[in-house]
C-alpha cells in the first residue's frame, strides 16, 4: 500500500483539505473510476471554456500544483489530476513505468469525462504521463506544456545520490526536520510552509517509489506529432534544463517552444511559475 497506516493517510488527506479551502475557489471534485483505479479530478473554471488537463509531480496534490496557476481558469476549464499512488485522494496503485499504462489511465479519464481538444500541462512527474499519454494516443490532444518534465532527460546520479536520496533516506529514518530542508533546498526555488509540512508528512507516512526513472527512446519520440512547449530549470539537478533542451531539440520533431528558467531550481519559484501561467494563457 501507499500509505503506511491509516493515521498518515488522515494527516495528509487533512493537509490536503486544509490547502484547497486556502485556495478560494469554486471547484467541483469528481472520482472517476478507471482500470487502473479511482481517480479524484478537481474541476475549476467554466464548462464552456475549453478544457485543460493539469497533472502534479511526485509526491504532490492537485490543491497544491492548482495553487501554481491561480489564474488559468479564466481561459480555460481546468481539470487538476490527483496522480495514482501519490499523497491525495486517489487509489494507491502504482503503475509500471516502463509500460504505457500511465498514459492509457489518462486517456480513460479524458475519455470518461467526455473531453476533446485538450491542453495538457505536466509538472515533473506530469510530465513523465503526458509523455506517456503521447506516445499511447494523441487523438484527445490539442498541445502539451511539459514544466521540468521526468522522462527526457536524468540528472547525474551520484549527485543526486548525494544532495537528496542519502539525506532523504536519513530524515525517513530520524524524522529530523534538517534532512527534510536539505531536500527542499535542492529541489525548491523558494518553498512555503505548506510545502514543508505536505513534503515531510508525505516521506514519514508514505512508501515512496525510488526506482530508477526511465527515459523516452528517439524512436517513440519522433511518433509523436502534438504541439510540445518544454519549460527545463537551469539548475535542476534531477532533468538539468540545458541537457533537456539540447535532447528535446534532437528528438521531437512536433516541438514548438522551449523556455529555459534561468537560475530555477527543479520546482520553479511563483515568479516563474507566472511566467508559465501567462505563457498557457497565451497559446
Amino acid at each position: 500500500m501507499f500509505f503506511k497506516t491509516k493515521a498518515g493517510k488522515e494527516k495528509i488527506i487533512t493537509l490536503y483539505n486544509q490547502k484547497l479551502n486556502d485556495l478560494h475557489i469554486e471547484y467541483s471534485d469528481k472520482i472517476v473510476e478507471t482500470t487502473f483505479g479511482a481517480t479524484n479530478v478537481i474541476i475549476t473554471g467554466d464548462i464552456k471554456n475549453p478544457p485543460l488537463v493539469l497533472i502534479h509531480g511526485t509526491g504532490g496534490c492537485a490543491p497544491q500544483i492548482l495553487d501554481s496557476f491561480p489564474n488559468i481558469s479564466s481561459k480555460y476549464c481546468v481539470y487538476v489530476i490527483d496522480v495514482l499512488a501519490q499523497p491525495n485522494k486517489s487509489a494507491e496503485n502504482r503503475l509500471d513505468m516502463k509500460s504505457l499504462d500511465y498514459g492509457k489511465w489518462l486517456i480513460e479519464i479524458i475519455k470518461k469525462l467526455k473531453l476533446t481538444e485538450v491542453t495538457l500541462v505536466g509538472f515533473s512527474f506530469g510530465g513523465f504521463i503526458s509523455l506517456k499519454t503521447l506516445e499511447f494516443n494523441e487523438r484527445y490532444i490539442k498541445k502539451v506544456f511539459l514544466i521540468a518534465p521526468v522522462y527526457i532527460v536524468n540528472g547525474n546520479p551520484f549527485l543526486g545520490l548525494f544532495k537528496m536520496f542519502m539525506p532523504l533516506k536519513k530524515f525517513i529514518k530520524t524524522n529530523d526536520k534538517q534532512y527534510i530542508k536539505k531536500v527542499m533546498d535542492v529541489l525548491f526555488s523558494e518553498y512555503d510552509d505548506f510545502a514543508f509540512a505536505y513534503m515531510s508528512t508525505t516521506f514519514q507516512n508514505c512508501n515512496m517509489d525510488f526506482s530508477p526513472l526511465p527515459i523516452i527512446s528517439k524512436k517513440s519520440a519522433k511518433n509523436i506529432t502534438t504541439p510540445i512547449t518544454i519549460i527545463a530549470a537551469e539548475k535542476d539537478i534531477m532533468f538539468p534544463g540545458r541537457k533537456m533542451i539540447k535532447r528535446a531539440k534532437r528528438i521531437f520533431p512536433s516541438l514548438n517552444e522551449i523556455i529555459l528558467l534561468e537560475n530555477s531550481k527543479h520546482v520553479p519559484n511563483n515568479k516563474d511559475f507566472k511566467i508559465i501561467e501567462d505563457l498557457i494563457l497565451r497559446n
